[in-house]
């Protein structure tokens, strides 16, 4: 088995290689009180494994229905336990679990991103699993490779601060229907994926080729396309100081990108989110969406398998596909906890093949159990598999985003979001957006290297 995957070029080469694990994991895996005192991070308590606990769920709304479910089945094996649900938008989830922590009123067990899990470590708000996973019947049955991305993005220590649970993939989602009936091949390379945009647009139909991310998360979708069309494969220069954001090869892809705002997408896919997004791709008559594994069952429920397909982000024209990575998903026990014997029962069970293969063929992204990444269903959902087989037959380099930056998820998300959308508003360049970008990340960089020593 083939596998084309480049980190980070520099000497500390563990991380480079540490961080772009998820990629290969994806691809074995397919063949009491309810909170602390002080959110802070001071220690609270095992607690009698009884009682009450609170799960803060990072994508409240897209996934209420089953993670209640796998709730409901766990309080049914352990009736001594009451499971509070929250669930809370990915979009506001940093900044509830943020304020959280400085208000010393915390969950006990949250999901816990390799996107954010460098931030909420730095903070001290998470408490260290290694020593649980090993005691555990979790143990030697999760993906290695998702572990140790998760390990990587929690800081400098090694630790492990989240189970994983899931990991994804950026699929470029078309409508079959309208391919066809415009005459239109298959969206497997930038230029027809360009082609395709224009030529199934009709403003006075109300149908438009794509829909694009303006709205929050949109800085990911960029950059997939960016480096999707650049052909740049490391994230960081040979020096590894230095980001090549705003190579000028990155520039000009941002450039012809954000040029389809209006021209072919809708008006309101400046404020657009990802589930706003969906919604509308699955309601209306547009021919393509960029998103990822999680919402393929959205798209089934809404359109049906006839209408569409998922495939692996288009290749360049030098035949080879470049996307930047996806964070592996997981949960976390939050150090202030309580109650900690009756939280890690919880993270236990959410995590066990039952129901790790309940969650994610819900939610369409690649088991961390590998008993449950064999389960049937995988084969059947088309762009699970066809992820998988894009990242093993050496066509595709994945570009490692830099999750363990504490300061990452405040950089790509908060801090230049609305920056986009003056470049799709045609308020900013490209290049001094991605100029003022690079900026920050290198100096964020600096300052992790510094901290290394």
């Amino acid at each position: 088995m083939k596998i084309s995957i480049l980190g980070r070029s520099t000497g500390r080469g563990r991380r480079g290689r540490t961080s772009a694990a998820v990629a290969l994991g994806a691809v074995l895996a397919l063949t009491a009180t309810a909170c602390g005192d002080d959110g802070s991070g001071g220690a609270g308590a095992e607690g009698d494994g009884k009682g009450e606990i609170v799960f803060w769920d990072n994508n409240g709304g897209v996934r209420t229905d089953i993670w209640k479910e796998i709730i409901a089945d766990f309080e049914k094996a352990n009736p001594d336990i009451d499971v509070q649900y929250v669930g809370i938008a990915s979009t506001e989830y940093q900044s509830k679990v943020d304020t959280a922590i400085q208000g010393g009123s915390m969950p006990d067990v949250g999901g816990i991103s390799a996107s954010m899990l460098a931030g909420f470590a730095a903070q001290g708000a998470l408490e260290p699993l290694d020593e649980r996973l090993e005691g555990s019947s979790l143990n030697g049955k999760l993906n290695k490779d998702m572990i140790e991305s998760l390990r990587a993005a929690g800081g400098g220590d090694d630790r492990l601060y989240s189970v994983p649970t899931s990991a994804n993939n950026g699929v470029l989602y078309y409508r079959t229907d309208m391919f066809e009936k415009a005459g239109l091949e298959e969206p497997t390379t930038w230029d027809r994926f360009f082609e395709a945009a224009e030529k199934l647009t009709d403003k006075g139909s109300n149908r438009f080729g794509y829909t694009i991310r303006g709205g929050a998360g949109s800085i990911a979708q960029a950059l997939d396309a960016m480096y999707g069309q650049s052909g740049i494969t490391s994230f960081w220069d040979s020096t590894g100081r230095r980001t090549t954001v705003n190579d000028p090869k990155n520039v000009k892809a941002l450039e012809k990108y954000a040029a389809l705002f209006k021209k072919v997408t809708p008006a309101a896919d400046l404020n657009n989110d990802f589930t706003k997004m969906v919604a509308q791709w699955d309601s209306g008559e547009i021919g393509m969406l960029n998103h990822n594994l999680g919402s393929y069952q959205d798209h089934v429920k809404a359109l049906g398998v006839g209408k569409f397909r998922g495939i692996p982000q288009p290749i360049g024209p030098d035949g080879k596909r470049v996307q930047v990575s996806n964070p592996v998903d997981g949960i976390g026990l939050f150090k202030s906890s309580k109650n900690k014997d009756a939280a890690w029962k919880f993270i236990e069970f959410a995590v066990s093949a039952q129901s790790n293969s309940k969650f994610n063929e819900s939610a369409g992204q690649v088991p961390a159990h590998a008993d449950a990444a064999k389960d049937a269903w995988i084969a059947k959902a088309e762009p699970t598999k066809l992820a998988a087989d894009a990242l093993s037959d050496g066509s595709t380099t994945i570009v490692q985003l830099p999750y363990y930056l504490p300061d990452w998820n405040t950089i790509s998300k908060a801090d230049n979001e609305p920056n986009f959308q003056k470049v799709l508003l045609g308020d900013m360049t490209a290049k001094a957006f991605l100029d003022g970008l690079a900026e920050q990340l290198n100096e964020a960089q600096a300052e992790w290297d510094e901290q290394m020593g």
